[in-house]
């Protein structure tokens, strides 16, 4: 048979069939396992049900058309990235999220939730991400405020929500399809999220394909990634390249740079610009370590 994984608890999966629409639980055989590789969340796999009170085996895991290691899902359509004007948002996270949903063929977009606060925040987000042709979402989970025009955006997708901790990721979905999630908040102690999604979990909504992921705030640059392919990720940036002094530029400290100067006039994001470089930092040292 073959299904898709809606969640996974240890060394068990739940699997939905696509055959007869039923859940099945599994273990993964141990050739996966000797073959290097781990069952996903959204993985579509094939399997042999269990007889009676038995457990069933999760045998193969079909090809991927896209994956994601943090938060670690595959088969993903749309990577739809939270953030909200509390907790204060981490926009260094969301430009390795958007360039790992760009490599993996993905559809990055952003949200952000909690415009009932305020809506500096989200025009803020649309002038340094002018160029870049990604959507920005305002929404408000409390007043359903933009809750229409997101859901039609996910239609026909399969959609995985990411970000940090207390963005209000279970209250979207509670107002998008009025379900009764769990939802936190901040720690008034720590002031960080409570992690009320503990795993990622696959849930089929008016025939929607939605991923929900923990909340996370570390994420680490892709192992051995060229700088000028990571230069070439950046589309508001591609588009002046041809107008630099030097072919290939990455767009640093280059004399000629089109991109440097678009930023100095204005035209461009300065705080984009910056955690550019700092995200190309990382990028040359690994490309410098990658032998190692």
């Amino acid at each position: 048979m073959v299904g898709s994984i809606l969640r996974g608890i240890g060394s068990f999966y739940t699997v939905l069939a696509e055959e007869d629409g039923q859940e099945y639980t599994l273990r993964a055989q141990k050739k996966l396992r000797h073959q290097k590789l781990t069952p996903m969340v959204g993985d579509r796999v094939r399997f042999s049900p269990g007889q009676g009170e038995e457990n069933g085996w999760l045998e193969e895991i079909l090809p991927r058309k896209s994956m994601l290691i943090r938060p670690s899902v595959a088969n993903v359509d749309m990577l739809m990235l939270v953030v909200a004007s509390v907790p204060a948002p981490d926009l260094l996270l969301c430009d390795k999220l958007i360039l790992r949903a760009t490599r993996e063929r993905m559809i990055p977009a952003l949200c952000v939730n909690k415009i009932d606060l305020g809506s500096d925040l989200a025009e803020r987000i649309r002038k340094e991400y002018a160029g870049t042709q990604l959507r920005v979402f305002s929404v408000s989970a409390h007043t359903g405020e933009g809750i229409e025009a997101l859901r039609e955006a996910m239609r026909g997708k399969v959609t995985c929500l990411a970000g940090q901790s207390a963005v209000g990721k279970s209250s979207l979905l509670n107002a998008l399809f009025g379900l009764s999630l769990e939802t936190g908040g901040l720690s008034r102690k720590t002031d960080r999220g409570r992690h009320t999604t503990r795993r990622a979990e696959m849930m089929i909504l008016d025939g929607m394909y939605v991923l929900d992921t923990p909340g996370f705030s570390l994420l680490e640059m892709e192992q051995g990634m060229e700088p000028e392919v990571f230069a070439e990720l950046y589309p508001e940036y591609n588009a002046l390249a041809g107008a630099c002094r030097f072919q290939p530029c990455l767009h640093d400290r280059e004399p000629g740079c089109a991109v440097h100067a678009a930023v100095d006039r204005g035209e461009l994001s300065a705080e984009r610009w910056q955690r550019y470089r700092t995200l190309l930092g990382e990028v040359r040292e690994k490309w410098k370590g990658r032998y190692v």
